[in-house]
């Protein structure tokens, strides 16, 4: 057995697994906003909540939205401030009275999709979240690639590829920077981007479906997303070429971004053909706290054991 633990800024959700990827226990809770040793202390609950319920003392691995730097072993560029600057692993591993592994949000989001999801048996896998904010993970032979900075995947805060005159210089970013790539494709982006063409205020679920039904405006708006998401992923496929891409985060249920973004992908992609497949994540929601989970391998050494 292994625990996940999906530490996001409005809950917290934990789910016990099995070794096949079942679920054999679950509970969310809501987050202590702004509490770092009450995070803690909610998260030494579900586990003890979770392990009393299965019968099994387990292995817990823990998504985050940010990453542990690896020039501190603090938290950074966490959208949940209070993680920022603390040393959440050893924190954790000290409550729980065990090793316990932290990943990014997104690459547990990547790893769910890439062992038992949509992309599973597929070598190299880029997961998307296409959210309120943008971010991505990097599967490669069923392991996440962190990279040396802890930073591998954060394609949404390049420059958005090949930029209109129009689009330029973008709008300013949380990051410091302008036009990033989060700017453009976030939920609020393309809230944003709508409402400048047309004046009217709408969000990206409302845009897609005013487009269904023939409005003008939206389905101009959308198209524009389309053609921006492709352009960024191009350049996900010229540097990384994964055998595929899900994507996740609440755009991914617009269901005309995937033939949409598969035809615009060739004209942007340095190769002959490009027919990298743009898939819907099986497990939705889900793939978080499955993710998190899955940093424990089936193979890996832990601490699982029944309890007396």
């Amino acid at each position: 057995m292994r625990i996940g633990i999906d530490l996001g800024g409005t809950k917290i959700e934990a789910l016990a697994m099995d070794d096949t990827g079942g679920s054999l226990a679950s509970r969310r809770v809501p987050s202590p906003r702004d509490d770092y040793d009450a995070t803690l202390r909610a998260i030494a609950e579900l586990v003890a909540f979770l392990e009393a319920d299965t019968g099994c003392r387990a292995n817990v691995g823990v998504g985050i939205p940010g990453a542990i730097s690896p020039a501190t072993g603090l938290v950074k560029n966490a959208n949940s401030t209070w993680l920022i600057g603390r040393p959440l692993d050893k924190d954790l591993a000290a409550v729980l009275g065990r090793p316990v592994r932290l990943a990014n949000d997104a690459n547990c989001f990547a790893l769910s999709e890439a062992t038992d999801g949509a992309a599973s048996g597929r070598s190299v896998v880029f997961g998307v979240i296409l959210g309120t904010g943008v971010g991505g993970g990097l599967v490669v032979d069923g392991r996440i690639l962190t990279g040396r900075h802890a930073i591998a995947g954060e394609w949404g805060h390049n420059p958005l590829p090949w930029p209109s005159d129009e689009e330029r210089p973008g709008a300013a970013c949380y990051c410091g920077k302008r036009g990033c790539i989060e700017t453009f494709l976030s939920g609020p982006g393309l809230s944003r981007q709508h409402a400048e063409a047309s004046g009217q205020v709408a969000s990206a679920k409302e845009i897609a479906q005013q487009a269904r039904a023939g409005d003008r405006p939206a389905r101009q708006s959308l198209d524009a997303y389309i053609a921006r998401l492709a352009r960024s992923l191009a350049v996900v496929v010229n540097i990384a070429d994964p055998d595929a891409i899900v994507l996740g985060g609440g755009l991914s249920q617009i269901a005309e971004l995937y033939e949409g973004v598969a035809a615009a992908l060739p004209e942007w992609v340095f190769s002959d053909r490009a027919d990298t497949p743009i898939l819907p994540p099986r497990h939705g929601d889900a793939s978080g706290v499955r993710g998190a989970a899955w940093l424990w391998p089936s193979s890996g050494r832990g601490v699982e054991q029944a309890l007396g």
